[in-house]
């Protein structure tokens, strides 16, 4: 499953069209945020995301999770979004 990596600074809208290109292309995507902005950016994507797909006839589901990531050499929790069509 691909991963998409959100931080703070991500444009929503942005991260919105990756997640729908992916969905399109191979049908589910992971969506990595570390930290609470990080985290708003990517739920604000998935639900922007959803709007993208809608008119399509394709309905989005999150399924949200705790991951350990290593950054800098150091391991962090984030928060998983898996993204995939009802």
């Amino acid at each position: 499953m691909e991963v998409l990596k959100v931080s703070a600074r991500s444009v929503p809208n942005s991260v919105a069209g990756a997640i729908a290109g992916v969905i399109r292309e191979k049908g589910a995507v992971e969506v990595q945020a570390v930290g609470a902005g990080a985290a708003n950016q990517a739920v604000k994507a998935v639900a922007i995301a959803r709007g993208y797909l809608a008119p399509s006839g394709v309905d989005l589901i999150c399924i949200p999770a705790f991951v350990n990531v290593v950054i800098d050499d150091e391991e962090r929790t984030a928060i998983k979004l898996i993204v995939e069509p009802r």
